[in-house]
């Protein structure tokens, strides 16, 4: 069983989205920072991951967000309550038992208002500054069920290149590789639901075979993106945004 918590408020007249934000990751790897809260709500710097999130998204146009939530969801209630704080209209939409991502995103299609040609949907623990506009156009052109934004792999170590002589020739210190992995950041047709497991994860079962329907198309991009994972994502994170700024802009403009 889920429950929709929250209310509704007057849409402000510059913004056009709507967006489904995941935010229900236990998020083990960060243990201990993630014992009394989801991985979303840890602290980087002053504020929450989640803070800093919403507040690209409003950036980006959106103003109103379902929040995806099960593990400790009273956390990011009790700290946003009904959006004021972040200017935003905020809903929750809380799992009583596990469905995975892919179920989570289902239900929370379902609870959308009708007549939505597209929404924004993220995992809730990234850094971005990613355009939205850009995304949502590439949906538009392409008639997608989703957009699909990508980050390119960055090797966690350091590379050596040396040739057939065995003479090195240079040294690369973290380099992007010639791959592309899902940063974690869509733009959905609303009719994708039909597609979704009720429990399971989309990007295992239902990703794939919408690929191989030719459905998704994918936005190759080269804005900043960490997604926070580990310990080492989380003192990278604090100091990034130290060095861009705190408060409502996060990154430079």
């Amino acid at each position: 069983m889920l429950r929709l918590l929250g209310r509704n408020y007057t849409r402000v007249a510059m913004r056009r989205w709507t967006a489904l934000v995941l935010a229900g990751g236990r998020g083990e790897r960060l243990r201990p920072f993630t014992e009394d809260r989801p991985k979303p709500m840890v602290f980087v710097n002053d504020r929450p991951l989640l803070h800093y999130h919403l507040d690209w998204l409003k950036r980006g146009g959106v103003d109103t967000v379902y929040i995806l939530c099960g593990y400790k969801h009273d956390v990011i209630r009790q700290y946003f309550g009904s959006g004021e704080s972040v200017s935003m209209s905020l809903h929750y939409v809380v799992e009583e038992e596990p469905l995975g991502r892919g179920g989570a995103l289902k239900r929370g299609l379902s609870l959308l208002p009708p007549g939505l040609s597209q929404v924004i949907v993220t995992n809730g623990d990234i850094i971005t500054d990613q355009s939205l506009e850009e995304l949502v156009r590439a949906r538009q052109e392409h008639k997608a069920l989703g957009t699909v934004m990508l980050a390119p792999l960055v090797c966690p170590w350091g590379i050596v290149v040396a040739g057939d002589d065995g003479r090195i020739r240079e040294f690369l210190e973290k380099p992007a590789l010639p791959y592309w992995v899902n940063a974690g950041v869509y733009v959905m047709d609303p009719a994708i639901r039909g597609y979704l497991p009720d429990r399971g994860d989309h990007e295992t079962m239902t990703f794939p075979a919408l690929a191989r329907e030719g459905k998704l198309y994918a936005v190759k991009s080269s804005a900043l993106w960490l997604a926070v994972e580990t310990a080492k994502d989380l003192t990278h994170a604090c100091g990034l945004l130290a060095r861009c700024g705190q408060g409502g802009q996060p990154f430079p403009p």
